[in-house]
Order: structure tokens, then sequence, then C-alpha cells
């Protein structure tokens, strides 16, 4: 407690900084100047200035970087003290090249009291600061003639293409007639010098052909001077007769006494006579001081020129304000659900209403969990209605269900429907039938629809995490890296933490729900299954199964229950049952139920891998026969890893199949290793070693399937609503005691 006034003290600061800070920058917005082409016009002054004479001065100043303190306050009343004529920045002027660092450079420059012409740097270059430049202030390399001096400015910052410049450059200084060539290029071309501080190394011109070029061009055309800055030191060197000055101490970071110190270039001609020398300002006394002046200088630039960087501070600035009111106002009860009687809704018949992006007559393991937790519920007389998409087969209408206009069908056989979610009879039907919860099963398309007329509704929304969105990248229209790694798991964290709760099928997803940062109330309540079809065998109709397909009583039949689709992994099943065969002695078959986009895929890979006598591509089985299909067969495989809980998994053991499967989210939680079957990494030898374990131990593989049974008892349907049905009532109990 006794940290509440501190903290109540720090949140009010914070938000007096931000008022401050965003009322300050709206100052700037409303009274900044306006300008462009600001060169042609301070070139034009130079030439008037200078009309008549031949002996003049100017200044050369290098890294500003928008100081106020060192440049403004203390160099130009020296270079407005001096009788210079005008003043040429040899680059970096800007710390960065925003549009507000561009504003703020104009208002330090115009306290000159003559004019001023930047050099293009690669501080002016970035943030898209080549825009702002070329559009205030002009080209990126011009030239002008003044008196009887040659005035050049180059781009070193590969935003002009440098055999362009150098071939203007060429007839530039070819022509010249003046008695005096300057040029100004904002990276020094010589090689650095003792002095440069460690973190400024490779600020130096590193194009060496194009260095090569201009030193040579610079001394057959005598060029008096070229002048630089970008690094923090003053260079005065002559090379070929040319003198290289490198000015870097108009406001950078100033780190020591000796070839690091704040200045300016006094450059003097009179007539035929030039001479150049530094003028060393006294800012501080002591070397760390002089850093320190640098740093806030550094700091005036970030809080109050940059417009980027002043978003960034005031973004930072709100979400500790808002976090410190939480903190501090808002009351924690982290054991809510404890602390509330649910017992109210838990005896009261309930109007759920579910989302879905996909139902039957379309077979997948969410729509047969959704139609069991639909049967489930209606048992218990609640009432159920579903939104899900038409697929066009009236064989499947239903009263419960209002089939919504199909936008976009896609998948080899149309399978996916993308339903039209602007219609207003989605609304419509939310508010005739009245839902106390809803149920969303997709967090997208459907599913944010659903989301969106729970909270318009203010009724609570309930999702159950069903399916890996990572692994299905190859569906999306975009990177799959993008989507895979970030996309996914950030639409999933935020669709969750929208709704009031979530179940999830298994502890592993759980865990990595809670690891993305969902933080809403979650379930884990698997899927249930009906124990008793998958277990009670019926001898006639699989008999009548095995002659269909020809298996003989001495094969020993694999079974696989998955959609064709990538994301199932079929294909490391059929490389993995390649290798098997070579190293089983026993007659094998595998039928494989499902269907989807990659069935041709795997065709071609049957046939390529010489696999067509012994393994079946059955397709799509109507879900009353497929119990019939699993008593068949003797074991269940399983390679798929995009599973959350891998109903048809619980549903083989029930019919007394053990299980080899991938190890996976899902798959890991339903199968117990070495009870009820065995889970591998995607590994071909560490699978097919699993697999032989049980198809030459038949004693073993009666011992499993005896495990897989009694494990798979306790996930029967019966519990299965009533579990649900209690979460629900939790929900509305907890959104009755918020309100």
């Amino acid at each position: 407690m006794a940290k509440r006034p501190t903290l109540r003290t720090l949140y009010y600061g914070c938000i007096v900084t931000v008022v401050m800070l965003v009322g300050y920058q709206i100052y700037l917005n409303a009274t900044g100047p306006q300008y462009m082409s600001l060169h042609t016009a301070q070139v034009a002054a130079i030439e008037s200035e200078l009309a008549n004479t031949k002996t003049f001065e100017f200044a050369v100043v290098g890294n500003v970087n928008n100081s106020v303190n060192i440049f403004q306050h203390q160099i130009i009343p020296l270079i407005n003290d001096s009788g210079a004529s005008f003043t040429v920045s040899a680059g970096n002027a800007v710390s960065i090249g925003a549009a507000e660092n561009y504003r703020s450079v104009f208002e330090i420059f115009s306290n000159l009291a003559h004019p001023w012409l930047l050099t293009y740097g690669n501080n002016e270059n970035t943030d898209l600061g080549q825009f702002t430049f070329y559009d205030g202030f002009g080209p990126y390399f011009y030239s002008f003639t003044a008196a009887n001096a040659h005035f050049i400015f180059l781009d070193n910052t590969n935003n002009t293409d440098y055999n362009w410049q150098l071939r203007w450059l060429q007839s530039e200084l070819q022509n010249s007639t003046a008695e005096h060539r300057f040029v100004f290029i904002s990276a020094p071309l010589h090689a650095p010098v003792a002095d440069t501080p460690a973190f400024q190394t490779d600020r130096y011109f590193d194009h060496a052909p194009v260095i090569a070029e201009l030193k040579s061009m610079f001394a057959e055309y005598d060029v008096d001077m070229v002048f630089s800055s970008e690094v923090s030191v003053f260079s005065d060197l002559i090379e070929d007769g040319v003198r290289y000055i490198t000015t870097g101490g108009a406001g950078g970071v100033i780190v020591d006494d000796t070839g690091n110190f704040h200045h300016y270039v006094k450059v003097m001609v009179d007539g035929t006579d030039l001479s150049a020398e530094a003028v060393r300002l006294d800012v501080m006394e002591s070397s760390w001081l002089k850093t320190l002046n640098s740093v806030w200088a550094a700091i005036y630039a970030l809080f109050y020129i940059s417009f980027a960087r002043f978003l960034i501070i005031v973004g930072i600035l709100v979400l500790l304000a808002i976090k410190l009111h939480e903190l501090i106002f808002e009351p924690k009860d982290y054991y809510q659900k404890y602390s509330v009687d649910a017992s109210v809704w838990r005896g009261r018949k309930k109007r759920v209403l579910f989302f879905t992006n996909n139902f039957f007559p379309f077979i997948s393991g969410v729509t047969i969990s959704i139609e069991r937790l639909l049967r489930g519920l209606d048992s218990q007389g609640h009432h159920t209605r579903i939104v899900a998409p038409d697929y066009d087969d009236s064989r499947h209408a239903r009263e419960d269900i209002l089939r919504v206009p199909t936008l976009l069908a896609f998948g080899d056989n149309r399978e996916f429907r993308l339903a039209n979610i602007f219609q207003w009879r989605i609304a419509r039907f939310f508010r005739q039938f009245k839902p106390d919860i809803v149920h969303v099963h997709h967090p997208f398309w459907l599913g944010s629809v659903g989301l969106w007329l729970a909270r318009r509704h203010r009724v609570p929304a309930v999702y159950t995490y069903h399916t890996r969105l990572e692994m299905y990248a190859h569906y999306v229209p975009l990177p799959g890296r993008l989507f895979r790694n970030i996309i996914s798991h950030g639409l999933v964290r935020r669709f969750c933490n929208k709704c009031d709760g979530v179940i999830v099928p298994t502890v592993s997803t759980e865990e990595y729900l809670r690891l993305i940062g969902v933080k809403v109330p979650l379930y884990v309540q698997p899927t249930g299954i009906d124990y008793q079809r998958f277990n009670v065998r019926d001898s006639g109709r699989v008999s009548a199964l095995r002659r269909r397909y020809q298996v003989s009583k001495e094969q020993l039949v694999l079974i696989s229950v998955s959609r064709l689709g990538k994301e199932k992994n079929i294909g490391f099943m059929l490389e993995a049952m390649a290798r098997l065969r070579g190293e089983c002695s026993r007659d094998i078959r595998l039928f494989i139920i499902g269907e989807g986009n990659q069935r041709k895929q795997l065709e071609e890979q049957i046939n390529t891998l010489q696999l067509s006598d012994c393994v079946t591509l059955i397709g799509s089985v109507a879900p009353d026969s497929i119990a019939y299909y699993y008593q068949m067969a003797d074991i269940f495989v399983f390679t798929s890893k995009s599973e959350t809980q891998g109903m048809v998994i619980l549903e083989a053991m029930a019919a007394g199949l053990p299980v080899v499967a991938v190890r996976s989210t899902g798959t890991d939680d339903v199968i117990k290793n070495g009870l009820t079957g065995f889970k591998t990494l995607e590994r071909i030898d560490e699978w097919n070693r699993a697999l032989l374990t049980l198809i030459n131990d038949d004693a073993r593989r009666d011992e499993l399937s005896l495990n897989a049974e009694q494990f798979a008892a306790d996930y029967d349907t019966a519990a299965f609503a009533t579990h649900v049905d209690a979460f629900y009532s939790e929900l509305l109990t907890l959104r009755d005691h918020q309100a």
C-alpha cells in the first residue's frame, strides 16, 4: 500500500507529459514553415552578393544534426559576426531525414544572417528524407558559379547513379572557367584518420572505383578543396594537390579534445589566394561535459523534432499510463470463477447459436465435433441453431441451420466455401433467435461475424480451438513463413482474447494458447466419441468389407482416416510404407480413408513407389459406416501434425486398434506411449520400428488393443455436452456478475 501514492503520481505525470507532447506537436504543425526548392533562391542570393567581387569569405559546417545548443546558439552567432557571405552544410544537417527534422533545420539555419546551402548526405537520405529534400531544397547534386569560384555538390548515398554523376562532373569541370573550384560530398573520400571514433569508422565513402575516378578528376581539373562531414573530426589532408577537409563538429557527438572538437571551417578567397581554417569552440572545459552536451542535442532531436520518434514516445507513455491505471485503480480477482454461484444458469435450458465456416455435407473432424455437441445439447433440452455455408445440397437442409450463400468455393470438389458474410439476414437470424450464448468454431470469416454480433448484443462468446492454423499456411495467399510464424499465432491470440472463454481439446493445446498470450478462461474438454458405435463389432459388415477389398485372412490391415491435404503429412506415411515392405515378412495392406486436394499427387506417389498392390485410397466414407472400416483393421496409423486432438485416434482406439502416430499436439495427449500405441518423431526408421513391433508381435498387439479400448471408454459423448454446458454456465454467471 505504501507504493500506491508514488504510482498514482507517476500515472498522472505520464498523463501530463503526453498532453504536453501532443500539444507541442500540434503547435509545431500549426506554425511550421513552408518552403519549396529553397536552394534556387539561396543560390541566386549568393550570386547577387558576390557579383562584383573576387574577395569573399564563407563558412562550412558538418554534422549539425539538428543541434540547437551547439550550432544554433553558439556557432551561428560566431558565423554571423565573422563576415561570411554564405554558409554551406557539408552533410548531415539533420539527425534523420524525417520531415520534422527538415523543418527544424530550416528554422535553425534561418538564424544565419546570409544565404545557406545543404549537401545531401546519409542522414538526409534516411526515413524517406530523399523526397523531402528534393521537394524542399532541390536536386541531390548541383552546381553554381559565383564571383571567381565554382561550387559543386555531389551525392554519395547511392540515390543517384554514380556513372551519371561522374559524366556530369567531368562536363562541369571541363567547362569551368572559374579560378577556384570547391566540391562538397558528404562522406570523406580519404582513408579513415587516426582520431575517428570507433563507432564511425564505417561512415567513410567505400566505393573504391568511384573514389579513384573522383580523385583523378579533382587532380586533373585543379579542384582546390573537397569538403566532407559524416565523422566527428576535423581533418585537413592534401592528396595530389587537392585539399581534402573533413569537418564534423557543428553539432554531432564529441567524445574527446584532440581530433574531435566542436568547430566550423572558415574559408577565405582573395583573388587567386585561398585559405581555410577550423574555428574551434570552447563549448565545455572537459570532454565528458562535451559528450553530455552532445547527448542533450540528441535528446532534443528525439523528443521535439522527429515526429516518428515522437509517436513512439507518446505510445510508450500511453501504454505505461494504461498499465499503471490498471495496477492502481482496477481491482483484480484472479479466482473469480470460484466466488460466483453458477448453479442458477446450470439448471436453465439455454439458447446456443453456433457459427462455423464448414458443416455437413463437408466431412471433417470439426464438423463431426460440432454435430456431436449439437446432439448432446439437444438431448439435454437446450435450443441450438447453426450459421454455416450453403453447399447447394438439399439433402442436408435442416430447420436448425441458417445456410449462408457462397461467395467463393475452392478445392478439388469445391468443398471449401467462403460464405457471404455481408448478408443482413445473419443479423436478423441472430436477433430472432436471441441466443444466451454464441459458440464460434473458427477465428475468422463466419466466426468473426459471430463474435462481432455477440459483443454487439452483449452475449458471451465461446470459441473452440479446433485447428492449428499455422499448419495451413499453404492454403493462404500470403508468404508461407510470414503466415506460419507470425500472422497465424497473432490472429489466434487476438481472436481468443476477444472471446469470453475458449474450449481446447487437450492440455498441450491449452499450453500453446497460454504461451502465445491468451488470457481469457480456457476449458480443456476433448470432443466425445460414440464409444458403443465404434466398439460393438458387426462381423457381417466387417466380412463384407474384407471381401469388397479382397483382404485375405493372412493379410494384416493398417488403416488411416485423414483428409488428403498437405498438412496431413500422408506423403511421409507412403515413404515409410515403401521402406516397410522391405523390412517386413508379413503381407500388409494400407487403407486411407478421406478426400482432399492432394489426391492426385498421392496417387502419383503411390505409383512411383510401386505401392499400388498394397495401398488403397478409399475416398470419403459416410460417418455411419466409418466404424466398420476401423473394425476391419488391425492397426491405426496417423501422420498428421496439424491436429489439436486427433479425434479419429480415439475412434480407432474404441474399435480396439493400437495406434502408431507422428508425435504432435493433440496426438500426444491421447496416446499413452507403449500402452495404447506408439508416438514417434517424424523419422521413417523410428516410425517403422514402432510399426514392426505391433506387426510382428501378435500378443503385444492384442495387449495394446485392449488398453486402447479401455482408454477410449473415458471419452464417451455422454459427458461431453454436460461439461460444455457447465462452461457455458460459468461464463454466463461471470457476465451477470460483472454487469
